[in-house]
């Protein structure tokens, strides 16, 4: 896969690492819970739901780490490319005058931890660019910005 050599990829915020700390650590606290549960009718079985748990849990955050350094996005002059993937690499070209909608959502976690996704749709059945964990104002800039792009190249058609 070439990626454009010298260019500076953007890359998602932190704070979306943090909350997919906060996601796994979420879940984590969800199998001690378990394991106490289990603990008032048998001990030997709560230790080991515990540290399948918490296991769990650790080797989470290592594949959820690289999956949040994969991401990332370059705004070149006819069109947009979007990194994402851990075991398969994926890039995507989204050429500016093939978008048709731009849009910006954020879920509840993400406006928890003030992040937003931008979201690309174009003619194609099959177009999942997406571009998760971008600070609101970036997001907005990243839509105005390929909003316009695509209007002025979807003109040139």
């Amino acid at each position: 896969m070439t990626d454009a050599p010298g260019a500076p990829w953007s890359a998602p915020s932190p704070r979306l690492w943090r909350m997919r700390q906060a996601e796994v650590g979420a879940l984590a606290v969800l199998g001690v819970v378990v394991a106490l549960v289990v603990a008032v009718s048998e001990v030997r079985a709560a230790i080991i739901v515990g540290v399948v748990a918490l296991l769990l849990a650790s080797s989470s955050l290592y594949f959820v780490r690289r999956r949040v350094r994969a991401w990332g996005y370059l705004e070149r002059e006819e069109d947009l490319l979007v990194r994402r993937g851990v075991l398969v690499r994926r890039l995507s070209v989204v050429p500016y005058g093939r978008m048709q909608l731009v849009e910006v959502t954020a879920g509840l976690a993400e406006r928890a931890f003030g992040l937003s996704t931008v979201k690309l749709h174009t003619a194609a059945a099959h177009s999942d660019a997406r571009i998760p964990g971008l600070e609101p104002d970036e997001a907005a800039r990243l839509r105005d910005r390929l909003a316009a792009l695509g209007e002025a190249k979807a003109a040139g058609l």
